[in-house]
C-alpha cells in the first residue's frame, strides 16, 4: 500500500513538473532561437522580408488570424480542452481577460519580456510585447486572433555605449527607470507604435531595435497558434478522451 502510494506520489510530481515547464508558451531565449531557424539571424533582412507579406489591420495593428478545423469535436469538448491549455499555460490569473463558455470565447493578454535589446550611442533599449489572444470557439473548428500593436519599451538613457565612458553619467531622476527598478515589473517607459517604425516606416532611428522586435513578434504569433492547434487536436499530455 505504502509503494502505491509512493508511485502516485512520483506520479503528482512528475504532472506538476509538466505544468509548471508549461507555465508559458516560450521564454524568449527559446523563441529567438525558433525565429533564427525560420528567418535567419539578419534581422534587418528577416523584418523587410517579413513586411511584405505582412499588413496591418484597421487599427493599425499587427493581426494573425487562423480557423482550425475539428471535424466531430463539439464547442463544448473544445471549450473544455482550450481552457484546460490556457489555464495551464498562463499562470497569472490576470492574463485570461475573458472566459466565457457559453459565448464559446476565451481572451488571454499575457506579456513576454526582452523579445530585442538594442545599445546605441546614447540609449538602451529593451522591447517586451503584450499580444492580446482571442480564441473563438464553434463545433467542429477554433479561430485563433493574435494582435499586437505596439512594443512596450524600457528605455535607459544613460545605457548607451557612449555613456559608460563617463562614470559620471547618471540616469536623471524618475524619468527613464533602471534595469534594476524591481518597484513595477509591468511598468515601461514608453510605447512604440508598430505601424511606426520599421519596416513599415523605411527612415527609423530605432530601426535595428524594431527589426528583430518584428521578427520576434511574428515567431511568437506562429508559436501560439501551433500550440493552440495542438491542444485542440491533440490536448496537452494526448490522453484527455472519454475513455477511462
Amino acid at each position: 500500500m505504502r509503494q502505491a502510494r509512493k508511485w502516485v506520489l512520483a506520479a503528482i510530481l512528475v504532472f506538476c513538473g509538466m505544468m509548471s515547464a508549461q507555465a508559458q508558451v516560450m521564454k524568449a531565449a527559446d523563441l529567438e532561437k525558433y525565429a533564427k531557424q525560420r528567418y535567419g539571424d539578419k534581422w534587418l533582412d528577416a523584418a523587410r522580408n517579413l513586411s511584405t507579406q505582412l499588413e496591418l489591420d484597421k487599427n493599425q495593428s499587427l493581426t494573425y488570424q487562423q480557423v482550425i478545423e475539428a471535424p466531430g469535436k463539439t464547442k463544448q469538448q473544445l471549450y473544455v480542452a482550450l481552457n484546460y491549455w490556457v489555464t495551464a499555460t498562463f499562470k497569472d490569473k490576470q492574463a485570461i481577460t475573458l472566459n466565457d463558455k457559453e459565448a464559446g470565447c476565451i481572451i488571454i493578454t499575457s506579456t513576454i519580456v526582452d523579445i530585442a535589446e538594442h545599445i546605441g550611442t546614447l540609449n538602451k533599449y529593451a522591447v517586451s510585447i503584450s499580444p492580446v489572444i482571442r480564441i473563438d470557439i464553434k463545433d467542429g473548428k477554433v479561430r485563433v486572433t493574435y494582435t499586437v500593436q505596439t512594443y512596450d519599451i524600457l528605455a535607459d538613457i544613460s545605457g548607451g555605449w557612449l555613456s559608460a565612458l563617463d562614470s559620471d553619467q547618471k540616469t536623471y531622476g524618475d524619468s527613464k527607470r533602471k534595469r534594476d527598478d524591481k518597484t513595477n515589473a509591468r511598468l515601461y517607459d514608453e510605447q512604440w507604435e508598430i505601424a511606426r517604425h520599421y519596416p513599415f516606416v523605411e527612415k527609423d532611428a530605432q530601426k535595428r531595435t524594431c527589426a528583430k522586435a518584428l521578427v520576434m513578434t511574428h515567431a511568437y504569433s506562429n508559436a501560439i497558434i501551433d500550440k493552440v492547434e495542438e491542444a485542440v487536436k491533440h490536448g496537452i499530455v494526448g490522453n484527455e478522451d472519454d475513455d477511462w
